[in-house]
């Protein structure tokens, strides 16, 4: 699998992301300057969490207009694998690639804690190493990662099966109907807001996330043995 991952002003995990997918799963992956505007060859785009140009006017608002982004989003539309955590799903939803807010915490507090999720699909790329009602255990840390949306958008992603990971026993953020992660209609857009990245080596005493990006790796193994595309939702 041949992966990007964005550097924006502010990002402090792409490092992290960088070692998973480089180092510890062996894949063909880049650095992205935010100013690039092409991604070229990559199968998998990561938007990384961090505080992209310091999280001035509001968390995301800056990057989502960075030339990068435009690439993003024609990489997108052509079904190509997009990732953004913490900060990451910020600007995604600030590009409107996702739906939906991330507004402060309930109790206006930076929460960094480790969160247990729950797998509402393991149909898609991004949790084909799971299974349905999986309970995970993935760190998080940020201070608006409560996720918002209207009561009818709420119903939609209900309906449509966009509601990926679910906060299983404490919703510390306050998030609507304990929402932590969530993908586009197509099912090749994802946006969550835990740290997978943070726990995918046993070393650091938690490996749950290491699933999450094994699986996409094998999707896109899959997809390229087969000779068909790659199959979402």
């Amino acid at each position: 699998m041949r992966s990007g991952v964005i550097v924006f002003p502010g990002s402090n995990c792409e490092h992290d992301v960088y070692h998973v997918l480089k180092h510890v799963l062996g894949q063909s992956t880049r650095y992205l300057w935010h100013k690039d505007q092409e991604i070229q060859d990559c199968d998998l785009v990561v938007v990384p969490g961090g505080f992209s140009y310091g999280d001035y006017l509001r968390s995301g608002a800056v990057a989502a207009h960075s030339p990068i982004l435009a690439a993003v989003r024609r990489h997108a539309e052509a079904g190509g694998l997009v990732l953004g955590i913490c900060n990451g799903f910020q600007i995604l939803q600030q590009a409107n690639l996702l739906p939906g807010a991330l507004i402060h915490n309930r109790d206006l507090r930076f929460l960094c804690v480790d969160a247990w999720l729950q797998v509402e699909r393991a149909d898609l790329p991004f949790t084909r190493g799971y299974h349905q009602g999986q309970v995970i255990r993935i760190p998080m840390a940020h201070g608006e990662g409560n996720f918002q949306a209207s009561e009818e958008q709420l119903d939609r992603l209900e309906a449509n099966g966009q509601v990926v990971f679910r906060y299983r026993i404490d919703n510390a953020n306050g998030s609507a109907r304990a929402i932590a992660g969530i993908v586009n209609e197509r099912g090749n857009v994802l946006g969550l807001m835990p740290h997978p990245e943070r726990a995918a080596e046993s070393v650091l005493g938690n490996d749950d996330g290491l699933a999450f990006f094994a699986g996409l790796v094998e999707s896109v193994a899959a997809s390229a043995t087969s000779g068909s595309p790659l199959e979402v939702a």
